[in-house]
């Protein structure tokens, strides 16, 4: 037994985690080629390796000749006896190879032989191992960032993080770890690539299993993601237990478990809304926060017609239509949304379109109780149904279908008309309307601006008039001696008006002044006694000059 054979067999195996007897044949077709190199294309050699007992068997089959004319098949009958006695001619010899005789080239070639078809293995284990394990969250490290791409050490190989693949808040460094998804694996001559990513949706599943034990044992099952990354996302729970709550075992006490992930994503905000059979039940959840009123589903087109008040109109829509396109993509579902006051417009503009087929010029009494009995009430029924549904009517047939269809278009367009009309009468009256208001406001606007400058530059020379007309009737006789000594008082300027409190101290000291020269000082205002004491002041200053 070789020993050392067997350890650095054992070892390779353990280390490269591959199969003992993928090793073994790998080694056997290594040898082989070594000794065919030798011995040539056309000899029969077999080979044995045994890696638990450490043996290794080479060994050339011959046939037996009296002339040899391929070396390689054949072994003359002297060559024969030496090995065996009693060989006879015709039969075959099994002759034992030793590796040692194939020299240090053949043993290289071994070699290559083997390291190629371990690596060939060692790829196909790889490739295998991660296309079953798509969709499964992986940590690794970071290795290498570059602008396309981040290179991520995984197990024994390596993973490919694009750049396009990674949130706008991710932010990786080298020797750091990270935790991504699988999303695919690649066959390359370099060997297999595995594809990951941050942003699909499996991520977010996967983070949900990771930290919501319900979710890995199965008991909450997660049906769906919808999901744009780094900004906002939504994902449907059903509960497969009746005494487990799917929403809040993903939420967790407090939060703690949804904000586990929330912190992974960095931020990300994400809804979790439970699932229903029900369509609308359905729709309804998935657009929360928003408050629905009505909904209606339309089974053949796949939508669903949703009504909402009015202030919460832009709530269902959400920030750049985010909440509503999240919540189609999660029900699969087209959603249309409008508020109250665009379905009672839309309600009413169905109203006037709405041709009765009683009501239609050209059709019977009879024919339209024929007509309704069948189920065509209006006359979009009638263009609905054509030619072909009204020929299945009893009684009617092709040629008045053909103009009932006739009568309906023209119906129809006639009622569009009427309905355009009175379009174009209301936009021209609220146009109208809001000219007038704004004709209005704008001349209220111009007359306060009028009267605030005519407050602002008439209300000094109002004052100044009023001082000069009070002067001459307080004065009293001192006030006319005042004006006979002179002009000189008549070219003063005329008094400032003046504050409150002066005029409240000089109002003392008038009355204690004036009292028994004049009584009708009692009988005026303060600010005429204020003007009229210092009228006489001047005077009595003039009268001693």
């Amino acid at each position: 037994m070789n020993y050392e054979l067997t350890e650095a067999l054992a070892q390779l195996v353990r280390e490269k985690s591959l199969d003992k007897q993928l090793v073994a044949e790998t080694l056997e077709a290594g040898l082989l080629s070594a000794a065919k190199k030798k011995l040539g294309p056309t000899a029969n050699i077999e080979v044995k390796v045994d890696i638990d007992e450490g043996k290794i068997g080479m060994a050339v089959k011959k046939k037996v000749s009296t002339r040899v004319h391929d070396p390689a098949t054949e072994i003359s009958v002297a060559e024969a006896h030496k090995i065996k006695k009693d060989i006879k001619v015709g039969e075959i010899l099994s002759v034992q190879l030793s590796i040692e005789e194939f020299g240090r080239n053949a043993i290289q070639a071994v070699k290559q032989v083997l390291v190629q078809r371990v690596r060939e293995a060692e790829r196909d284990r790889i490739y295998n191992e991660f296309q079953g394990r798509i969709g499964e969250i992986v940590r690794g490290t970071v290795q290498q960032v570059d602008r396309t791409c981040i290179i991520v050490k995984l197990e024994r190989t390596e993973g490919i993080l694009p750049t396009k693949e990674t949130m706008p808040r991710d932010r990786f460094r080298h020797g750091e770890y990270v935790r991504t998804c699988v999303i695919g694996v690649d066959r390359s001559s370099k060997g297999p690539q595995v594809m990951l990513s941050r942003t699909h949706p499996d991520f977010l599943k996967g983070l949900f299993a990771a930290e919501v034990p319900e979710v890995a044992d199965h008991i909450v099952e997660i049906k769906n993601v919808a999901r744009e990354a780094g900004n906002r996302s939504k994902i449907c729970v059903i509960s497969n237990d009746e005494k487990v709550d799917a929403v809040g075992a993903c939420v967790g006490v407090k939060g703690s478990r949804v904000q586990a992930v929330v912190r992974e994503l960095g931020g990300e905000r994400i809804d979790i809304v439970p699932w229903s059979v029900d369509p609308v039940v359905f729709v309804t959840r998935a657009l929360s926060p928003a408050k629905v009123l009505e909904a209606r589903v339309f089974e053949d087109e796949k939508k669903t017609e949703v009504v909402v008040s009015d202030d919460q109109l832009s709530l269902a829509i959400g920030k750049g239509g985010q909440n509503a396109r999240l919540a189609a993509k999660l029900t699969g579902w087209k959603i249309d949304l409008m508020s109250l006051s665009q379905r009672e417009k839309s309600l009413a503009e169905e109203k006037a379109l709405r041709v009765e087929v009683e009501s239609m010029e050209g059709i019977g009494p009879k024919l339209a109780e024929k007509l309704i009995k069948a189920g065509i009430e209006t006359a979009q029924d009638i263009e609905k149904h054509g030619v072909k549904g009204l020929v299945e009517i009893q009684g009617v047939g092709e040629k008045t279908a053909e103009k009932l269809v006739a009568l309906a278009a023209d119906a129809i367009i006639h009622a569009r008309e009427n309905l355009l009309r009175e379009r174009v009468k209301a936009a021209q009256e609220a146009k109208t309307a809001e000219k007038a208001e704004s004709s209005a406001q704008t001349g209220a606007k111009a007359a306060a601006g009028e009267a605030e400058e005519a407050a602002s530059a008439g209300a000094p020379e109002e004052a100044a008039e009023r001082a000069r007309a009070k002067a001459p009737r307080k004065g009293g006789a001192r006030g006319e001696a005042s004006q006979g000594s002179g002009e000189e008082s008549d070219s003063d300027e005329d008094p400032e008006p003046e504050s409150e409190e002066d005029n409240d101290d000089e109002e003392v000291v008038d009355h204690n002044s004036d009292e028994g020269e004049s009584g009708d000082d009692d009988d005026d205002d303060e600010e005429d006694d204020d003007e009229g004491g210092d009228d006489d002041d001047e005077s009595n200053e003039e009268d001693q000059d």
